[in-house]
């Protein structure tokens, strides 16, 4: 099984948004030595409790502080941005850091709409329609050297290289779903955002996937939560400070504000539902959950978001998987 991060750049309470990136190159570093394959990082706009804005600016920090580890987006939110300034950024950060940069995609606004008409020069949102359109102009830049796209209009676009970013799909619909497989990109199920309809919308990229320049087969990745303690209990507890964090505005609370939170009946419905169906507990619960759905996703890679207050607890929870699945014995294979 090939185990991979996702980070959000959670800003705790008492905490800042430097304190949040410059965390974010660290656990990158210390989940590289674990023997993490892939570190991606998110896009979120206008959040008191993720630093995340930039992600490729982070990746580059994260790329220049670490060696082997593939860095990437996930994702990149491709309706705020021009497709070939994106090929042009991440065409130059592949070339900077060794042909290891991902780039994911997805078609989410990242915030609320008032923030993504900012991210716009007109201030005009760009309709969920145009995305697969803003996909195919993308891909024309990374088929080959030089598309008939480009011949076409007269441009090249700049740094050309020879080898491009792996290209993903990110989402957690059957509409993203449908253009990975149309387009015969590799695509990751965000099951954190959808718990309940992952072997479905897979089945959906599955059976719509046709081989492409990128890749010939399906290639299918899962993104959870996850949170590994030394008990369920301990787990939970850690994991208080995201749940109620889901209800409140502002920053990631700590473990004490967490537990003195005033929760409505619905919202403690929706904790102990939460308990269920995310990937929490000790190093052996986690490693039978992921192995569970691994074998109901039918997939061999996953994605693991974990948000904490502490950064220590973060570190934790991926040295407890690391050895559950003895990451450290592959690296480098």
């Amino acid at each position: 099984m090939q185990l991979n991060v996702i980070d959000q750049s959670p800003i705790r309470e008492g905490g800042n948004a430097s304190e949040a990136i410059h965390e974010s190159v660290k656990l990158a570093q210390v989940t590289e030595k674990l023997g993490y394959k892939r570190y991606w990082v998110a896009e979120h706009h206008a959040s008191q409790g993720l630093a995340c804005s930039a992600p490729e600016i982070l990746i580059s920090a994260i790329a220049a502080s670490t060696q082997s580890i593939r860095v990437g987006s996930g994702g990149v939110m491709l309706l705020h941005y021009s497709p070939m300034k994106v090929a042009e950024q991440f065409q130059t950060l592949q070339i900077l850091y060794k042909n290891r940069i991902d780039l994911g995609l997805g078609r989410a606004i990242g915030g609320h709409q008032k923030v993504a008409s900012r991210l716009s020069f007109d201030r005009e949102l760009i309709p969920l329609e145009a995305y697969e359109a803003m996909i195919c102009e993308l891909l024309g830049y990374f088929r080959e050297k030089k598309s008939d796209f480009d011949l076409a209009n007269g441009i090249v676009v700049q740094p050309v290289i020879e080898t491009f970013p792996a290209m993903w799909i990110l989402g957690s619909s059957d509409a993203s779903a449908i253009i990975a497989g149309k387009y015969g990109l590799p695509f990751c199920f965000a099951e954190f955002l959808n718990p309940l309809s992952g072997e479905e919308i897979l089945k959906i990229y599955r059976d719509n996937f046709q081989a492409s320049v990128f890749i010939t087969e399906p290639q299918a990745a899962v993104a959870l939560s996850a949170l590994c303690a030394d008990s369920q209990s301990l787990a939970e507890t850690i994991a208080s400070s995201r749940y109620c964090w889901q209800f409140r505005r502002g920053k990631i609370p700590s473990i004490d504000a967490a537990e003195t939170f005033q929760y409505s009946d619905a919202e403690i419905d929706y904790v102990n539902y939460l308990k269920t169906v995310d990937v929490l507990g000790s190093a052996n619960d986690v490693g039978r959950k992921l192995r569970a759905r691994a074998e109901k996703y039918a997939v061999d890679e996953f994605f693991l978001l974990t948000t904490t207050y502490n950064l220590a607890d973060r570190i934790r929870s991926y040295e407890l998987i690391a050895e559950e699945f003895q990451l450290s014995n592959v690296v480098g294979k």
